[in-house]
């Protein structure tokens, strides 16, 4: 419950430009007519739900009031918010690692939080009873190793890193070797966060997959993108170029806690076939927790 309640807080900003705007629309509306659809849609858009989703939403509610499933503006609210839960579901175990020695690369531009995403994921792996190792793979941005080596003793997880500017794969392959030597259940390795070169990025990133791949055959076993949720659409069109690069398994949404927009979540889920896996809401080591759609559709839509 107290992650609950941080999250229920962190979504206050969301809630007032989201579900608060269409509580507000329900109160002073008479009929389930076009004027009425017309503002949900808006307050669906406005909230960063996007738009392919926005007109998904739109279409089952308009069929709902036409085939009479609702009948009234009051029960558009729980209408909607069954179908967001349904959207976000997904299916199958995440975020278990069964084999040996398991490999997780964590992608997405500088300033999303990739750093803090990484300290924070091996915390919560080695309290889950998981021996975790970390390669500090980035080393193209100044004191990113440096941040990611505090991360580490902070989360009482082993660092593997070499010099700034060293070759990113020398240094995966290095994690690799310590892991496998160690015994360690899961590697993390950080990336460059570099975007203003894509056949770069994309030529780094093919190459420690096969250094991974020498190592580990069936690595890496996932490929975490971090998203800055504060950064809404804008994130969306972050995601759809690391789509490009990477084979993306999941979403990793950081400041959710900061943000207006946390309606991103849904367009997430719906515009990029990707789950949201992993959610920030605060700084602490503790402000972070495997994505619980249910979870996040209730605090999204309580009551403050």
């Amino acid at each position: 419950m107290e992650f609950f309640d941080k999250l229920k807080s962190g979504l206050s900003k969301t809630r007032a430009n989201f579900t608060d705007r269409m509580e507000d629309l329900v109160g002073v509306s008479v009929d389930l007519d076009e004027d009425f659809m017309d503002e949900m849609e808006m307050i669906l858009v406005a909230g960063d739900v996007g738009v392919k989703t926005t007109e998904k939403i739109m279409a089952a509610l308009r069929k709902a009031a036409y085939m009479r499933e609702i009948k009234k503006p009051q029960e558009a609210l729980p209408f909607i918010k069954k179908y967001i839960a349904g959207l976000l579901t997904s299916q199958g175990p995440q975020n278990e690692f069964f084999r040996k020695s398991s490999v997780v690369l964590v992608v997405g531009v500088n300033g999303v939080g990739k750093t803090t995403t990484i300290g924070k994921l091996a915390n919560y792996y080695r309290l889950m009873g998981y021996k975790v190792m970390i390669a500090a793979a980035d080393t193209f941005r100044a004191a990113a190793t440096e941040q990611l080596k505090i991360w580490g003793e902070r989360a009482q997880v082993e660092v593997i890193a070499h010099g700034e500017g060293a070759d990113p794969a020398a240094v995966v392959y290095d994690g690799l070797k310590a892991t496998i030597a160690r015994k360690a259940k899961v590697l993390f390795v950080d990336t460059a966060g570099r975007l203003h070169n894509k056949a770069n990025l994309m030529q780094e990133l093919d190459k420690i997959h096969r250094v991974i791949q020498r190592e580990v055959p069936d690595g890496p076993q996932e490929t975490l993108l971090v998203l800055d949720a504060t950064t809404g659409q804008n994130a969306i069109s972050q995601a759809k170029i690391f789509l490009e690069t990477a084979k993306v398994t999941g979403v990793v949404l950081t400041k959710l806690d900061g943000t207006a927009k946390g309606g991103v979540v849904i367009a997430i889920k719906e515009e990029l076939g990707l789950n949201v896996k992993w959610i920030g809401v605060g700084e602490g080591m503790m402000d972070f927790r495997p994505f619980d759609p249910t979870q996040f559709v209730e605090a999204l839509f309580a009551k403050d």
